[in-house]
């Protein structure tokens, strides 16, 4: 008999709301102008959430989806995790360096050498 008398309040509340909702409708135009208005206005509001939520799964189950093809096994990632290419890399700079240093040359300008010989000349002020 309990869940009769719930049965019973949740119908009568259910009955209230249909009722307010009635007379509310019904009561003047330009208040139901203005409620669609404002209803249209949610729509667009939950609208835009929906597709910034959207976009948001979609890039984040991307990069989910990415990060769990990045196997172990996978020979890129074995190839990355050994040392064997900081070695390689650590000997190409180190011939590059040797060959570029090889190469440098220093031109020497004999009129912008130091000349202890030459005096330069001084303006006297008065």
């Amino acid at each position: 008999m309990l869940v009769l008398s719930n049965d019973t309040a949740l119908n009568s509340l259910l009955s209230k709301l249909l009722q307010d909702y009635l007379e509310q409708m019904n009561s003047s135009a330009p208040s139901q102008v203005k409620s669609v208005s404002s209803n249209l206005e949610i729509v667009y509001v939950l609208l835009m959430i929906g597709l910034f939520g959207f976009f948001t799964v979609g890039v984040m189950l991307t990069n989910i989806r990415a990060r769990r093809l990045e196997d172990s096994r996978d020979p890129y990632n074995t190839y990355i995790a050994t040392d064997i290419w900081h070695k390689k890399d650590r000997e190409y700079f180190q011939a590059k360096l040797i060959e570029n240093y090889k190469l440098c040359c220093v031109f020497e300008n004999q009129l912008a050498v130091e000349q202890p010989n030459t005096q330069i000349p001084e303006v006297k002020s008065s």
